[in-house]
């Protein structure tokens, strides 16, 4: 006689089931906080192609503070009339720094120190007209007759006081692996949007060491990097066979990328004339460096750093032309602080479940 199949009707206890369910709706929770907190932080860190922000004014106008209304970048005589010096806040090679005051607000009057130089200081200031973006700082009016610059004040400084920054109680909570990532990468964009500028692809050569990059931008309060000296900004164009060199002295040092260097040895003094020019994977080299400092010593940075092992393994490349693009850089960039995101949400799901 065929037996037929016994079934047993087995109950699972109401807790059980309360349990996996909760489980199951915390795990969803947590995707779609961090699908969310992903989106953010794409739109955060300047994502896509856009280069435009939209509190810019049009060419030859600014805003500045809480003012709804564009004004024209002020002139000579209403900088002369309008603009009253504070103090001095810095000194260079080109120029000279004063915090400024315009209208109740804090503004940064640049003016030129050195008659010799004022190539440089008219070169700078015609980037700065051009190149308005969300990454460079915002131009309020200039005088090139006084070689005279009016630009945007942020109360941060350059990054050279990153860390001293970091450490002030107000600022502490921004001193983790994430926020450190991000801020890398706001400066690799900065050097994409350069490379890919209206004007071509630009150079920054006033990068021979690490303190005179971070010297170049400026921290905003709301933890993003400005470019705000663009005085050595030459333009290669490879169409036209033109390449650049930062300068024309002998440069030296592992920061500065191989081809900048001497090539002909220590028994054959230095020429400008015999030195080969280069191109703007110069900058790509120095990504790693500059990008070392953003992490510090955080915890979850060298995390970071292991990830990012690849990409910075590339960017010193002996071969410039091995090496790969701002963008391709950025791009690597985007994808680990998705997967690290992604993996610090994972351990509190399986715990739950």
């Amino acid at each position: 006689m065929e037996k037929r199949p016994h079934f047993v009707r087995r109950e699972f206890p109401p807790r059980e089931v309360s349990s996996v369910s909760l489980a199951l709706l915390l795990a969803a929770v947590l995707l779609l906080n961090a699908i969310l907190y992903l989106y953010l932080n794409e739109f955060y860190t300047s994502s896509g192609h856009a280069e435009t922000d939209p509190s810019l004014c049009p060419f030859g106008y600014f805003r500045l503070g809480a003012v709804k209304n564009c004004s024209p970048w002020l002139s000579c005589e209403a900088i002369n009339r309008e603009v009253r010096k504070l103090k001095c806040v810095g000194e260079g090679a080109v120029k000279k720094v004063f915090l400024s005051e315009w209208k109740e607000n804090k503004v940064v009057l640049s003016q030129l120190t050195n008659s010799e130089l004022k190539e440089d200081f008219l070169h700078g200031l015609k980037m700065l007209k051009a190149l308005q973006s969300k990454h460079v700082v915002r131009l309020l009016g200039y005088c090139e007759q006084q070689f005279t610059i009016l630009t945007e004040y942020h109360p941060l400084g350059s990054l050279r006081g990153l860390n001293e920054t970091l450490h002030i109680p107000k600022y502490k909570g921004m001193n983790t692996w994430h926020r450190r990532l991000m801020l890398a990468m706001d400066y690799v964009s900065v050097i994409r949007y350069l490379h890919s500028s209206p004007l071509g692809t630009l150079v920054m050569c006033d990068s021979n060491d690490l303190d005179k990059v971070l010297s170049q931008y400026l921290l905003t309060s709301d933890f993003h990097i400005l470019v705000n000296d663009l005085d050595a900004l030459p333009l290669v164009n490879r169409s036209a066979g033109r390449l650049v060199k930062c300068g024309h002295r002998e440069l030296r040092g592992e920061f500065v990328a191989p081809e900048q260097r001497w090539p002909y040895g220590e028994e054959m003094p230095f020429e400008d004339d015999l030195m080969p020019p280069y191109d703007e994977k110069t900058d790509i080299w120095k990504i790693p460096d500059v990008s070392n400092f953003f992490l510090g010593h955080v915890e979850g940075s060298d995390i970071v750093r292991l990830h990012l092992f690849d990409i910075h393994a590339a960017c010193k490349r002996k071969d410039p032309a091995e090496r790969p693009s701002a963008q391709e850089v950025l791009d690597t960039y985007r994808k680990v602080l998705t997967l690290l995101i992604r993996e610090a949400a994972m351990p509190g799901t399986r715990e739950m479940l």
